[in-house]
């Protein structure tokens, strides 16, 4: 089949979207490639289409467990076979979909980064046929972009053990230095890039100026309709402005890395499905979030850089309607943010120290832990150690960069089962308990599948349907996997590190100067960007972002706040004597003179010929601008 008729079949879409097409076609000709493409653009068919085109394996490096168990789940429902491997899974699990590979039963192989530095794997993957690789977030192997991964430069094995395959490079948000870096580190063959404008035209970007945050969020809510998103950088936050905006009479939920699997399906699908109108969250929220029609992203807290911010905003308006996306900007966000450089890079031996006692809160002695999987309960470990939270999420992350180790919060989105026996072995089991009998023919009736593979289920469903409690169904779901009946892997609940290294004595730890100067300097400039998009007036915001994204070329959008600002000030000029004649007149009317917030109320739709205006007065020893205005 061509390109567009496999879209047709397995997608159902008339033509593809832009871009897409030259995509498709420059990596099916064999190139290595990079696309540039914004949110919500379909960077997954690009690779989607020619993967099943070329008839092999495609393999799909991700960072993210969630998407990767998203796009192998909305790939199975089109009938396309897909897999995925990452450090969360059990020893059955990654046995089981070896099967699936070596037998042919796989089109696509979702993978973790970290997966690539394990030699079973390397040696594994010599006895596919993988016709195509795909580095999705592909940002995150440039130590320049504001989600470096050490674990990503591990992508440069493959081109030696896939000789002549080629490469899609694919993500949402790349500077011209890190477009740059992104194909020397995938040891590009020739440079070959494809690139979307960042422009959204029918975004209006804004920026609000206040110090009361709160009453500006209301404002903003109150006059905009439809879904929308608050952006917020904590996750305490998340559920007091919540339930701030539902007391102020906007339906409102939240959503932070720290909830259950179940109630962040809950409260996600609510608002999806328009029960609610705001989420307030954190930036856990959004990754494969396809809802269209949100009308409005805010911003609450800054961002730390403007590569954040536009991933972020972009899920505004994704049915091409009008949309906003607006930062409220308050006058301590400046000196908040830069205080998180401070605290986003601790001493050097304050981090050694923090590996050392998490080693010994995971029981590892020197030289053991490679390639191990190991629960880590951070609450618990901030307690015994006495560390602050902040702090060690920010000491993990270094070392991760430096590659001794991996912190993974994400969590299983379901308990998994797996029936072991024969079916007729299945039927002959004696000595369970009524309750067991109940829960097992329930889990045959509503999980299809479960004979061939690990099916996801919910306890509470079994235990609506079976009549029976939660912990009824845990207890008889662990004594047919003790039985050796069923495989259970109840939901965990806690995160996991991985340790792609054993664990090093702490004198040799190394965290050389790309890990740490270099990314400091990094870091301050992203900072420096959103800071001068949120508070520089001078010129067009969305002109100086598309400025930073390398699109020199881009004018005025004639939409955001600065553009309508001097659009008003246009149509409300008059000649400077006849303003300066107003603004004495509006002084002599009341002797012990006008405050200022009196006068830019009477004069502010003149904008900056207002201020300038006033200036001359002054200068002319016309006007006191002291506490008040006042005629001399």
């Amino acid at each position: 089949m061509t390109p567009l008729e496999t879209l047709q079949k397995y997608w159902g879409y008339p033509a593809f979207r832009p871009l897409q097409e030259e995509l498709i076609e420059s990596v099916l000709s064999g190139k290595d490639t990079l696309g540039l493409m914004p949110t919500g653009g379909g960077k997954s068919i690009t690779f989607q289409v020619p993967g099943l085109v070329s008839g092999g394996l495609t393999l799909v490096i991700t960072p993210l467990i969630s998407l990767m168990k998203d796009q192998v789940d909305n790939l199975r429902k089109r009938h396309i076979k897909a897999v995925y491997l990452h450090s969360g899974m059990t020893a059955p699990e990654k046995k089981l979909t070896w099967e699936h590979l070596l037998n042919g039963g796989a089109r696509f192989l979702y993978i973790s980064p970290e997966r690539l530095a394990s030699e079973y794997f390397q040696n594994e993957l010599k006895r596919l046929k993988i016709t195509l690789l795909v580095v999705d977030e592909a940002h995150c192997i440039s130590q320049w972009g504001y989600d470096f991964r050490p674990s990503y430069l591990n992508i440069r094995i493959l081109r030696k053990l896939c000789p002549g395959v080629p490469v899609m490079a694919l993500t949402a948000t790349a500077t011209p230095e890190v477009a740059a870096d992104i194909m020397k580190q995938l040891e590009f063959r020739n440079p070959n890039l494809f690139q979307m404008s960042f422009s959204r035209d029918n975004i209006s970007y804004i920026v609000r100026k206040t110090n009361d945050k709160f009453a500006q969020l209301v404002h903003i809510l109150s006059h905009t309709a439809g879904a929308a998103i608050v952006y917020v950088r904590s996750r305490k936050k998340c559920r007091e402005i919540s339930q701030f905006l539902s007391s102020s009479g906007i339906s409102s939920l939240y959503y932070h890395a720290g909830m259950t699997t179940e109630k962040k399906s809950e409260y996600q699908n609510a608002w999806m499905k328009g029960e609610v109108r705001t989420m307030v969250a954190t930036n856990a929220f959004g990754m494969g979030i396809d809802k269209p029609d949100v009308r409005t992203v805010i911003h609450f807290d800054l961002p730390p850089s403007l590569e954040e911010y536009y991933q972020e905003a972009g899920r505004a308006g994704r049915d091409t309607l009008p949309s906003y996306a607006v930062v409220i900007a308050g006058e301590r966000d400046s000196a908040t943010l830069r205080r998180r450089l401070t605290k986003a890079f601790p001493k050097r031996e304050e981090i050694r120290k923090l590996y050392e006692n998490t080693c010994v809160f995971l029981r590892l002695a020197p030289g053991e832990g490679y390639d191990r999987i190991l629960e880590y309960d951070i609450d618990r470990f901030c307690q015994l150690f006495g560390y602050q939270e902040d702090f060690v999420r920010a000491s993990l992350r270094i070392l991760g960069q430096a590659g001794y180790l991996e912190f993974i919060e994400e969590r299983e989105s379901n308990s998994k089962v797996m029936i072991k026996v024969g079916r007729e072995e299945l039927y002959h089991i004696g000595h369970i308990s009524p309750q067991t009998e109940r829960t097992l023919q329930q889990l045959l009736r509503i999980y299809p599948g479960l004979f061939s593979d690990y099916i996801y289920i919910r306890e509470n469903t079994l235990a609506r349907e079976t009549g029976l409690t939660e912990q009824e169904i845990y207890e008889a779901l662990s004594s047919l996997s003790q039985s050796k009946v069923i495989s259970y892997i109840p939901r965990r609940r806690t995160p996991y590190i991985y340790l792609p290294t054993a664990r090093e004595e702490t004198r040799h730890l190394l965290i050389g100067k790309n890990i740490y100067e270099d990314r400091i300097e990094a870091m301050r400039r992203r900072i420096d960007s959103i800071i001068d998009y949120s508070f520089n007036s001078s010129g067009c915001r969305v002109k100086r972002m598309l400025e930073y994204f390398g699109e020199k070329e881009a004018g005025d959008c004639g939409k955001c706040d600065v553009c309508r600002q001097r659009k008003a000030s246009k149509n409300t000029m008059i000649s400077p004597d006849t303003l300066r004649s107003a603004i004495i007149s509006f002084l002599k009317a009341k002797s012990e003179g006008r405050g200022y917030d009196e006068f830019f109320k009477e004069f502010g739709r003149y904008g900056e010929q207002a201020r300038i205006s006033l200036r001359e007065l002054q200068h002319m020893k016309i006007v006191s601008t002291g506490d008040y205005l006042t005629i001399l």
